[in-house]
Order: C-alpha cells, then sequence, then structure tokens
C-alpha cells in the first residue's frame, strides 16, 4: 500500500509539472548535447579497426571475438547443456541449502524482462533498413555465440557475488573485476575496471534500459492515439508512475513482475507474427533465401557482408546483451547451489531474445517489404523502428498495430523495471546503498524526459554506452575464464557419475520427511 501512495503522488506531480516540461525547449537544448555527447564517445569506442572500406567499430569486433573464443573454449557449452539447462529450470536439481533473493527461473525472466524489449522491434527493424536483410543472419549468428558469453558472465557473476548485511545481493561485473583481479595481484586495476563498468551501466540504464524504451513506445502508440503527439509528456508520465510502482520494491519486486509479463507478452507477441508469417507463407522461402543470399552478398548499398555483419552483430549485443555483462547483475540473486548452473540457465536468454523473437521480428519486416518501401522512408531516415514494424503489422490485418502497440508498452515497461534494478546495483557499488534513493528517483524523471527527446540521438546514445560496457566486462572475463572451465570440467564428472541425482533424491526424501 505504501509503494502504491508513493507512486500515486509521484503521478500526480508529474502530471501537475508536465505542461512546464512540454513548454520548455527540450529538443533544442538536451537532444543536441546528447549529440555533441554521441561524438566524444564514438571516437574513443567506436573507432575503425578494419583496413577496408567498410567500418568494424572495435567494439563490435571485441564482442565477436571474444564469443567466439568462448563457444570454442567450452567445446559448445550452448550446445551441450541446452537440455540440461532445462532440467534445472524445471526444479529437477533444485537444492534446499541453496542461498540467493530469487529462483532460478526468477532470475532468468528478470534478466529476459529488460534484453526482450524494443530491441526486438524497434532494434531489428533499424538493423533491418541498415543492413539488409543479411543482418538478420548475423543477428542469429550473435545470438548463438552469445549463449556462451552470458553462461561466462553470470556464472562468474555467482562465483563473485557479496551478501550485504540487509540481505540483498550485490553482484555483476563489477565484483567478478575487482575481487577478480585482486586475485591476480592488481587489485586498483580491477577496482578502476570494475567503477569503469559500473559508471557505463548507470548511464546504459538511464539510455537503453529507460530513454530508448520510452521514445520508441511514445513512437509507436502515436500512431494509434493521435493525442500522445500533442501531449507526449503525458504518456511519460504514467510510465513513470507504472515503473516507479514496481522498482519500489527492489529485485524481489521486479522478479514477481518479471515472471508474469515476460511469458505473456512473449505469447502476444509471437503469436501476431507467426500469424502474418503463415500469411505470407508462399513468401518464406524467398525471405528466408534473401536473409542468407544477402549475409554474405548483400547489395553494395548497404556496405557489403561487413556491413550486414556489423549491423546484426551490434542489434543482437543491444538486444541480448550478450558479453555486456549487464544480466549477470540479476542472475547473481539467483538461489542455487553451484554457480555453474545459473550459467546453464542463463544459455536460455539470447536463444529466446535473439534466435527466436529477433528473428521473428525480421522474417515479418522482410516478408511484408517495409524495409525497402519508399513510402516508409520517413520512418527509415528517423529510425523508427517500432512505428516501422507497426507499418508490416498493419499491412496485414488493419487493427494488428494495436497488438503490436500493447507488445511494445509491456516490452518498454518490463524493460525499464529491470533496467533500474541494474543501473541502482552500480549506482550502490559506486556510491553505497543510502544512495540508491536518488538513482531512483532520477531513473523515473528520465522516463518523462525521454517522451521529449528525438529517437535517433538516444539511440546512438544507448548503443555507445552499452556496447561501452563489453570493454571492461571481457576483459575480466578473459582473465577468469579459466576458472568457470575449471567449475565446468568439475560439474560435469559430478553429472555423469550421478551425483546430482542422488543429491536430488536425498533433498525430496528430507523434504517427505518434514512434511
Amino acid at each position: 500500500m505504501k509503494k502504491a501512495i508513493v507512486a500515486a503522488l509521484a503521478v500526480v506531480l508529474l502530471l501537475l509539472a508536465g505542461p512546464a516540461l512540454a513548454a520548455y525547449e527540450v529538443p533544442a537544448s538536451v537532444d543536441a548535447a546528447f549529440g555533441r555527447l554521441n561524438e566524444i564517445l564514438a571516437s574513443v569506442i567506436f573507432f575503425d579497426i578494419w583496413p577496408g572500406p567498410e567500418k568494424l567499430p572495435f567494439i563490435v569486433g571485441w564482442l565477436i571475438v571474444g564469443a567466439t573464443f568462448l563457444t570454442l573454449r567450452f567445446k559448445f557449452v550452448n550446445l551441450r547443456m541446452f537440455r540440461h539447462a532445462l532440467d534445472i529450470l524445471r526444479g529437477k536439481y533444485h537444492a534446499r541449502d541453496a542461498k540467493g533473493e530469487v529462483s532460478p527461473f526468477q532470475a532468468l525472466t528478470a534478466a529476459l524482462s529488460a534484453t526482450v524489449g524494443l530491441g526486438n522491434i524497434a532494434g531489428v527493424a533499424i538493423a533491418v533498413t541498415v543492413g539488409g536483410p543479411g543482418a538478420t543472419f548475423w543477428m542469429i549468428v550473435a545470438g548463438f555465440l552469445g549463449m556462451t558469453s552470458k553462461f561466462t558472465e553470470v556464472t562468474l557473476a555467482q562465483m563473485y557475488r557479496e551478501f550485504r548485511p540487509d540481505g540483498h545481493v550485490l553482484g555483476g561485473a563489477m565484483e567478478y573485476l575487482s575481487k577478480g583481479y585482486a586475485e591476480h595481484g592488481w587489485p586498483r586495476l580491477g577496482k578502476v575496471l570494475a567503477a569503469m563498468f559500473a559508471i557505463f551501466c548507470v548511464g546504459a540504464s538511464l539510455g537503453g534500459g529507460n530513454a530508448f524504451q520510452t521514445s520508441q513506445a511514445l513512437g509507436a502508440v502515436q500512431n494509434i492515439l493521435p493525442f500522445f503527439k500533442d501531449y507526449p509528456w503525458v504518456f511519460g508520465v504514467f510510465m513513470a508512475g507504472a515503473v516507479a510502482l514496481v522498482i519500489l520494491g527492489g529485485i524481489r519486486s521486479i522478479a514477481r513482475a518479471a515472471e508474469k509479463i515476460v511469458p505473456l507478452m512473449a505469447v502476444i507477441y509471437l503469436s501476431a507474427c507467426l500469424f502474418i508469417i503463415f500469411s505470407h507463407i508462399s513468401e518464406l522461402p524467398h525471405a528466408l533465401w534473401q536473409i542468407v543470399h544477402d549475409a554474405f552478398a548483400p547489395p553494395a548499398m548497404v556496405g557489403g557482408m561487413i556491413g550486414a555483419m556489423v549491423t546484426g552483430f551490434q542489434r543482437a549485443a543491444f538486444s541480448s546483451e550478450a558479453g555486456i555483462g549487464s544480466a549477470a547483475i540479476a542472475h547473481s540473486a539467483a538461489s542455487v547451489k553451484y554457480p555453474i548452473r545459473q550459467g546453464f540457465v542463463a544459455l536460455y536468454e539470447p536463444f529466446i531474445d535473439t534466435i527466436v523473437i529477433c528473428t521473428m521480428t525480421a522474417l515479418v519486416i522482410v516478408i511484408t517489404g517495409v524495409w525497402n518501401d519508399p513510402a516508409n522512408a520517413a520512418l527509415i531516415e528517423a529510425r523508427k523502428g517500432a512505428a516501422l514494424t507497426a507499418v508490416a503489422f498493419g499491412s496485414v490485418v488493419s487493427w494488428f498495430p494495436v497488438i503490436l502497440s500493447i507488445s511494445v508498452i509491456l516490452f518498454a515497461y518490463s524493460t525499464m523495471i529491470s533496467w533500474s534494478y541494474y543501473g541502482e546495483r552500480c549506482w550502490t557499488y559506486l556510491f553505497g546503498e543510502r544512495y540508491s534513493k536518488y538513482y531512483r528517483i532520477g531513473y523515473v524523471m528520465v522516463v518523462v524526459l525521454a517522451s521529449l527527446v528525438t529517437a535517433k540521438n538516444i539511440l546512438d546514445f544507448s548503443d555507445l554506452l552499452l556496447l561501452s560496457m563489453a570493454f571492461p566486462n571481457f576483459l575480466g572475463i578473459y582473465l577468469l575464464h579459466g576458472k568457470v572451465k575449471k567449475a565446468l570440467d568439475e560439474y560435469l564428472a559430478k553429472l555423469r557419475a550421478g551425483e546430482f541425482e542422488r543429491e536430488a533424491e536425498e533433498a525430496r526424501a528430507k523434504a517427505e520427511a518434514a512434511s
């Protein structure tokens, strides 16, 4: 009740301040600042490392090389342990003495609620328009390789997590960077990298996890409800109130909301996508051929194979966040006996997010032909990805954009509540628990501000900060991957010997005896 009252008061205050916010010249000042900041960050983090005419940003190459290395180093653990991960999610190996704040499934849905967002709708549409249909192929490849990156960082987050006196868990890249480097005799370097990651994460939470979600959701909703074209701040105010209602309760509240929202929004969205695909079933073979063909020989206008590859990997990273280190923060709170188990659970994240949902969106965009329709030039130029996907939905059934709008709001909302936790944990790492409330207040205010800032600069800003997190994160992964390899080998040896089945049987017997 207390949380509801606080959230309601916040909405009332924002509604009263709304007209003043709308009258303020935000696009001329704040959006210009976004643009200047983008130029500075891009010159440092996104410098080109490809010798040819195409561009390959350093940070994208960093993700590609890292994910490929880990997949080979762990002998395709993303394939080998896929079924075992499902058994863990089903509770087959649940241990009563496991410690954590949420269940493995809740941690997965909380992390999925952050990744299954508008990157799957708006981001994929933008990827196809910029990199051509071939970008879809590279998104799938990135998702497959990213499964191993996610496995590694989540396992490390479990290994190095810290239980605070108030019972909350603090874990993620900032913890395994600081502690892992200290173990190897470089404590100062570890603290610097951890602080760098935390700063990037706080910025990414306000950009990609918040502002981008609000802006793209607003763009889709405006097509259905013209009222929000004249009063965009109203949409921002109500989204801010809804976010505040959940994030006040911390990870447990977020996890409870996520385990209900994520399955619902996935079913709604995928059902609509499948309907559109089956409505164009005769065109599906050509669309699949075009995706594979353009991945290796795309039209010259999209910059060749490297252009499609970079676009696909960049969108996949933004969508699944594999190798970024963000989801490890949510998974660190999971209650598991063996750290490696939550790593297995995390394999499903890029699979569901990128290989399944992103592919469905891409097929809808390619099959309907909206990605290269001159009538959509204005949306393509402004990078209004969610609005472009709405056009694709509306080309099949006139009222389908309503379903998309509902999906967009759910996707955006779920992403914002989870990213608020990521940002808050990193803020807490930097400044301490007692200052976390100031981050939450600022986070809610950014929701309103984002409804008044243009989409292109928000997208660029989000990409820069989100992908920047991969640099310190992978430095930690490279240093500590041997520890994960050792834990994986020990776990597999016990699994083959049947020790975990015996453990589960003993736990069930004790539970029955106690009842």
